[in-house]
C-alpha cells in the first residue's frame, strides 16, 4: 500500500537572484562585523538586513509591520539561513536592528558595503555624480531628541563619538509636488559606472542643496581613498562651495544667476561654436576665477533644447503680454498726488517686464473739473492728481538676447589638465548627471519601497532610508554585472518584445523569474519551472545568484 508523501512548496521567483547579489558583496558579513551579534540570536542584524532588502526587491509594496507575512510563502530557510522562520522576523527584531544600525551612523554603514561592493565588482569611480531627492511621509513629528553620546571600541581604544538629533522631518521644497506633507531629504553620489550609489546621506525636510552639497562632496573625499570627479548641478556652484572643495576635483553647471555666465551666454555668436561629437551639441571653451577658484568654463549649446526652449519662450512672451496689459489698465486707473511717484511706478512695471517694454509713458494732471464730485465741499480746493498713460511693445533687444540664451548653459570644472579632461568629457561627464535621478527614480517605484516610508520615529526613517539605498545598490550591481556579462560574450537577452538586447533591465529579468518554486520532498529539495530560457540567464550572474537555482 503507497502511503502519500507531501511536497511543500515555496515561492522562490527572483530572490535567489537578489540572495545571490548580497552575498557575494558581503553585506550580511559587513554588518555583522559592525553590529556586535547577541548570544543565542537565531537570526543575526546582517540576515534582517538581507531580509530587508528581499523585501524591499520583492515587488510587494508592503509595511515592516507585515514582514513576517511576506515571508509566509517564501523560501524563507533555503533563502536566509538554516533553522530562520517568517516568525523569526517580527517588528521587534527588526526595531533592535535598526535602532542599532542607527547608532553606528548610517551614512557610514552605507559607505563601507558600498565601497566594498566597488572592489568586488570593480566599478570604475572616476567620476561620481551628486544629487538629491525629497520623500514625503505622513505623520506629526513634534518629538525633539537630545544630543546623544555613544561609547565607541576601536583600534586606537575608547572614544565618545557626539550624535546630533535625527532628521527633522517637516515641510520643504516637495520634489513630489506635495507641499502638504512633511519630508525628508536624501542626498546621494552615484559612479559614473552603472549608476551604483557610492554614498548616501539622509537631511532634513527643509534642507537647501546649495547649503549641504560642498560638505556632501567633501565628506565623500575624506573618506574614500580613490581620485573622482564629483558631477553636480548648479546647486553645487557657489563661492562657498567652490572653497569648501578646493581640494577636490568637480563639474558642475553654473547657475545663469551668476552675471559673468549671463555675459558669455550673451556674447558667443554660433559662429564660434565648436561642434561636439554628441550630435545636437556644440560648445566653446573659456577660463574664469569666479570665487578666485582658477577653473575652465564650457559654454554648452544643445538644438534639441534650444527648440524646445524657444517655444516655451513664445508661450511666455505671450502671457506676459497679457499680464502687462492688464496692469497697465489697472495702472492708468489710479490717481496719484506725486508726478514723480506715478511716473516712477510706471517705470518699475517696465523694468520688471523680460520681453516687452513701456513706451510713450505720459503723466497727465487730471483737470480740475473731473475731481468736481471728490470735493467734499464747494470751499475746497481742487488738490492735484495725475494719471499715467503708456503703451506696451515688444522689447526686440531682449528677446534677442533670450532667444540667443535658448538651449544654452554653462559647466564649469577645476581641473585644468585638458589632456585628462578634455572639453568633450566635461560635455559627456555632465551628461551623466540623470544617473541620481535614475536611482531616485527606483526608491519612489510604488512596486518597491516607496509605501514603506511609514515608520513614526525620526531616526528610524533615516536608517530605512539607508536600507532603501543598499536595495538600490543591490539592483545596479546585479543589473551593471548583467549587462557587462552580455557585453564580453558578445550576446544578448529578448526583452519584452522578444528582441535580443545586450541591456535589459534587472526588472525585467525578475518578471521573467516569478513563479519558480522550491519543493521539499521528505528530506529531499527540487527548483520547478527552472526552463531551459532561465538557465540561460542565470549563466550572466554570478556563481552566488546561480547557487539558489542550481542543487547539487
Amino acid at each position: 500500500m503507497n502511503q502519500s508523501t507531501e511536497i511543500e512548496v515555496k515561492n522562490l521567483d527572483h530572490l535567489g537572484l537578489v540572495a545571490g547579489i548580497i552575498d557575494e558583496i558581503g553585506i550580511v558579513e559587513i554588518i555583522n562585523e559592525q553590529v556586535s551579534i547577541e548570544r543565542g540570536e537565531i537570526v543575526t542584524a546582517g540576515q534582517v538586513v538581507k531580509a530587508i532588502i528581499l523585501n524591499g526587491l520583492g515587488f510587494v509594496s508592503r509595511a515592516l509591520y507585515l514582514f513576517p507575512q511576506f515571508f509566509e510563502d517564501k523560501a524563507t530557510e533555503h533563502l536566509l539561513g538554516e533553522g530562520i522562520e517568517p516568525k523569526h522576523l517580527n517588528d521587534d527584531k527588526i526595531g533592535r536592528v535598526m535602532d542599532k544600525l542607527y547608532q553606528l551612523n548610517v551614512s557610514v554603514i552605507f559607505l563601507l558595503i558600498s565601497l566594498a561592493a566597488v572592489k568586488k565588482f570593480g566599478v570604475a569611480t572616476e567620476n561620481s555624480h551628486l544629487d538629491s531627492t525629497s520623500l514625503s511621509v505622513e505623520g506629526e513629528y513634534k518629538k525633539e531628541y537630545p544630543t546623544v553620546e555613544i561609547l565607541k571600541s576601536g583600534a586606537v581604544g575608547e572614544e565618545i563619538e557626539t550624535r546630533q538629533q535625527p532628521i527633522k522631518i517637516t515641510y520643504g521644497y516637495s520634489r513630489d509636488r506635495r507641499p502638504d506633507l512633511k519630508q525628508f531629504m536624501i542626498d546621494l553620489i552615484v559612479s559614473g559606472d552603472g549608476d551604483v550609489p557610492l554614498f548616501l546621506k539622509v537631511g532634513d525636510g527643509n534642507e537647501a542643496d546649495k547649503a549641504v552639497f560642498g560638505q556632501i562632496a567633501r565628506e565623500f573625499k575624506k573618506q574614500v581613498d580613490f581620485d573622482s570627479l564629483i558631477v553636480g548641478d548648479s546647486a553645487l556652484y557657489s563661492k562657498e562651495n567652490l572653497k569648501l572643495m578646493k581640494e577636490m576635483r568637480w563639474l558642475s553647471r553654473v547657475p545663469l544667476s551668476i552675471k559673468e555666465a549671463q555675459e558669455l551666454v550673451d556674447s558667443i555668436s554660433e559662429k564660434e561654436l565648436t561642434d561636439s561629437e554628441i550630435p545636437g551639441y556644440s560648445w566653446r571653451e573659456t577660463s574664469s576665477n569666479y570665487g578666485g577658484i582658477e577653473q575652465r568654463w564650457l559654454l554648452v549649446e544643445s538644438q534639441a533644447r534650444q527648440e524646445s526652449d524657444l517655444k516655451k519662450l513664445e508661450k511666455k512672451i505671450e502671457q506676459e503680454k497679457n499680464s502687462a496689459q492688464e496692469k497697465i489698465r489697472q495702472l492708468s486707473r489710479r490717481e496719484f498726488e506725486n508726478r514723480a511717484v506715478a511716473l516712477a511706478i510706471a517705470k518699475g512695471l517696465s523694468d520688471s517686464l523680460k520681453s516687452h517694454q513701456l513706451t510713450e509713458i505720459k503723466v497727465n494732471l487730471i483737470p480740475p473739473e473731473s475731481q468736481g464730485s471728490k470735493l467734499k465741499s464747494k470751499d475746497d480746493l481742487p488738490s492735484q492728481s495725475y494719471q499715467v498713460q503708456a503703451k506696451l511693445e515688444l522689447n526686440l533687444t531682449a528677446i534677442e538676447r533670450l532667444k540667443k540664451r535658448a538651449g544654452r548653459f554653462v559647466l564649469a570644472t577645476n581641473d585644468l589638465e585638458k589632456k585628462r579632461l578634455s572639453s568633450e568629457d566635461i560635455l559627456k561627464k555632465y551628461k551623466g548627471q540623470q544617473a541620481p535621478e535614475r536611482g531616485f527614480s527606483f526608491l519612489k517605484d510604488p512596486c518597491f519601497f516607496a509605501d514603506s516610508v511609514f515608520l513614526k520615529s525620526p531616526h528610524r526613517i533615516e536608517v530605512m532610508a539607508m536600507l532603501m539605498g543598499l536595495c538600490l545598490l543591490v539592483y545596479t550591481i546585479g543589473q551593471r554585472q548583467l549587462r557587462l556579462s552580455l557585453k564580453q560574450q558578445e550576446t544578448g537577452l529578448k526583452n519584452p518584445l522578444g528582441k535580443l538586447t545586450d541591456r535589459p533591465t534587472l526588472r525585467w529579468i525578475f518578471q521573467n523569474f516569478q513563479g519558480i518554486h522550491l519543493l521539499r520532498i521528505q528530506d529531499n529539495q527540487k527548483i520547478s519551472n527552472l526552463t531551459d530560457e532561465r538557465r540561460n540567464i542565470l549563466r550572466f550572474f554570478p556563481k552566488p545568484c546561480q547557487e539558489y537555482y542550481l542543487l547539487s
